[in-house]
């Protein structure tokens, strides 16, 4: 092959050239890394924003029960207006 660029005037490739192309296909490959670990870490952070919202669904519904099942408020309109002690 590089008896078929010399003789059309053009410059074998040297190795400093090989050396170029194989780091920048070792970028390349980094950065098809480095896509995988963002698309990984963001899947993990879903998962992570999914339990929590699940735990606070389920906070709230046994919160919810718990009013539901209480004791009913025995006071008669708003206990902050009653201005004697009579009631």
């Amino acid at each position: 092959m590089t008896e078929d660029t010399t003789k059309q005037g053009l410059e074998p490739i040297s190795s400093a050239a090989d050396d170029t192309a194989h780091t920048l296909e070792q970028k390349i490959a980094k950065k098809g890394d480095r896509k995988d670990q963002v698309k990984e870490r963001e899947e993990q952070r879903r998962a992570r924003a999914a339990q929590k919202l699940r735990e606070n669904l389920q906070r709230r519904k046994h919160q919810a029960r718990a009013r539901r099942s209480g004791a009913e408020d025995e006071t008669i309109g708003l206990p902050a207006a009653k201005t004697d002690e009579s009631c």
